[in-house]
């Protein structure tokens, strides 16, 4: 907890049994989280057994394998159910540092922001940690593109490690977005379209053999999800007619963006 503030971490898990315990481990090392959710997408593995075994954990196992975006619709119903002010999603493939949990959470509790990601881009550690050539660049052509249909100034669109405030989740429809890996960017340009202003940390990444990965193949579809999402916010500032986004309530904590 900080400044009274309930710190809720959530773990969209999928064949998570070698990593689970070494994450889960150094998430309450630091100290400040109240609760973990670990939802399993129906592993093969003994991930959902593991969990079951951890301590302040609630575990959630779905019926069939939701994708990506579907467990994090799992992630965030049950952490707003169980009273969360801060939730911050992360994986437990360990490719992301859970000690920057608490610089994040800071950030959300001392009211500075709803919003915090923590970026590979920024301190040139994506290369350094494994990351392959071609995500990278996909990553920065991306982020790039959705800069300017997005008129914002992030330093990448694609990072897995998030922080929100209760006030933010509560005003978003996840549901309008898929359940494929597609989710984070819908989501993030959802919070974009509120006027939210989204703070950026600079974040350590590894890439290894455990570490979750999709391959070249799912990543081109996501780098098209991605535009088609651009495409899809920058039109409907002008037609108006997505769902997605007229649907969110526009500029609710900040008269204009601020990113």
């Amino acid at each position: 907890m900080i400044n009274d503030k309930k710190v809720v971490v959530v773990m969209p898990a999928y064949n998570a049994e070698k990593t689970l315990i070494k994450t889960y481990n150094e998430v309450m090392e630091q100290k400040v989280v109240d609760l973990v959710i670990i939802v399993d997408d129906n592993s093969n593995d003994h991930t959902y057994e593991i969990a079951q075994k951890l301590q302040n954990v609630i575990t959630y196992k779905t019926k069939h394998n939701r994708g990506y975006g579907g467990n994090q619709k799992e992630c965030y119903r049950l952490a707003l159910e169980n009273e969360a002010d801060i939730v911050i999603m992360v994986h437990p493939d360990y490719q992301y540092t859970p000690k920057l949990i608490m610089p994040m959470a800071s950030l959300i509790a001392n009211d500075l922001y709803k919003c915090v990601l923590g970026s590979r881009i920024l301190g040139g550690y994506a290369l350094r940690g494994g990351m392959p050539i071609y995500k990278y660049i996909f990553n920065r052509l991306l982020t790039m593109v959705q800069n300017i249909f997005l008129k914002a100034k992030l330093s990448e669109y694609h990072t897995g490690y998030r922080a929100f405030s209760r006030e933010l989740l509560e005003n978003l429809d996840l549901e309008l977005n898929s359940d494929d890996f597609v989710f984070d960017n819908q989501m993030l340009a959802q919070i974009i379209w509120t006027g939210t202003t989204v703070a950026e940390v600079s974040c350590p990444t590894k890439y290894f053999p455990e570490a979750s990965s999709i391959n070249f193949i799912r990543s081109s579809q996501y780098g098209v999800g991605c535009l088609l999402t651009s495409l899809e916010f920058f039109f409907s500032k002008i037609l108006k007619k997505s769902r997605r986004f007229s649907s969110s309530k526009r500029n609710i904590f900040s008269s204009e963006y601020d990113v």
